[in-house]
């Protein structure tokens, strides 16, 4: 996935010393007389940033950023973004270095984003627009901007599977994302660990049949289109982009249901204050905004908010994030014994 790094901040903004900088009367004078004779640009302040984290899309992030600076008057963002393990590191090279430095953190699942709010580093503010999400896509500290879904893509030429059991086939040559590195994953092992009739056993039955751990969704995708896989768990959106760009995949949501994942967005502690930063987050996640990312192949958690594909009666299943939450490290520790990390 592309990175995207936020553009650094100007810290230039001391009085400069020593004798070099002293300007001589006789000009100092010109230059007062030169600026008192125009208005241009008096009184003129620079534009307002604010510094976006987040693991969304490109093809996401960047309509929703357009949209935002084109209403908002002289707001632009800065953004950095990464896959979630990346971002994870950069905030806490963050956190080493003084503090965050993000005014919005954008993640892709809760799991993340609580973290954040149990450090202190986002939280303790949700909009008024937050109330036409649905309640378990929100706390009062952030709110669900987007949804993900953990579904299967398979080659055309492969059988389609019906249930994530059925990807456990020793037929089958089968590759999953990373959940150290892609939100979606982690949200999805949580789920699985979860479920009685599952469990991390799911995994090293992948595992033993000869499946495979790639970096992120995107690779899971990229794989099965190029015949190096037969199928793999990865995004919907990921799926249907391939799809639609007329490679030989096609998508499966798998009984017992695909895995939904929503992204939250936050406000930062130490941005409290920052109105650009809330207008941002009331965009987001407000009508206007919602209309954005289902415009631009998101899914949208505000209900009746036109989006990507979700086929009739398409089956979807929902994990139990404080429950995953209490247990994290356990399950990923469990799961990187299978697949390594």
């Amino acid at each position: 996935m592309t990175t995207e790094s936020a553009g650094q901040p100007d810290t230039a903004h001391g009085r400069p010393s020593g004798p070099g900088s002293l300007i001589p009367l006789a000009a100092l004078v010109v230059l007062l007389a030169a600026c008192g004779g125009s208005d241009a640009g008096a009184g003129d302040s620079e534009d307002e940033t604010l510094s976006l984290y987040t693991c969304v899309s490109d093809e996401t992030i960047q309509p929703i950023i357009e949209a935002f600076e084109d209403g908002a008057s002289g707001t632009r963002v800065e953004l950095f973004r990464a896959p979630t393990g990346e971002l994870n590191a950069r905030v806490a090279a963050d956190v080493r270095s003084g503090g965050l430095q993000a005014d919005v953190f954008w993640g892709c699942d809760p799991l993340t984003v609580q973290s954040l709010v149990d450090q202190d580093l986002v939280g303790g503010w949700a909009p008024p627009e937050a109330e036409d999400i649905p309640a378990e896509y929100r706390t009062d500290d952030y709110v669900g901007a987007q949804l993900l879904y953990m579904v299967a893509v398979h080659r055309t030429d492969a059988p389609a599977p019906e249930s994530w059991s059925d990807l456990t086939d020793p037929g089958y040559a089968v590759a999953v994302p990373d959940p150290a590195v892609a939100a979606s994953a982690l949200g999805a092992l949580g789920w699985f660990a979860e479920e009685s009739d599952y469990g991390v056993a799911f995994y090293r039955d992948l595992q033993a049949n000869g499946a495979v751990q790639v970096g992120t969704p995107d690779e899971v995708t990229t794989g099965v289109a190029q015949g190096i896989y037969d199928v793999g768990m990865t995004t919907a959106n990921s799926a249907y982009a391939a799809e639609s760009d007329g490679s030989p995949v096609a998508v499966v949501w798998p009984e017992p249901g695909a895995v939904a994942i929503y992204g939250p967005i936050a406000l930062a502690v130490d941005s409290a204050e920052s109105e650009a930063a809330q207008e941002f987050i009331s965009f987001v996640v407000g009508h206007e905004g919602q209309a954005v990312l289902g415009e631009n192949g998101a899914y949208p958690t505000m209900p009746d908010m036109p989006g990507p594909t979700i086929p009739d009666g398409a089956p979807v299943v929902s994990p139990d994030w404080a429950t995953i939450g209490e247990s994290k490290d356990a399950i990923l520790g469990d799961y990187q014994q299978v697949f390594g990390g």
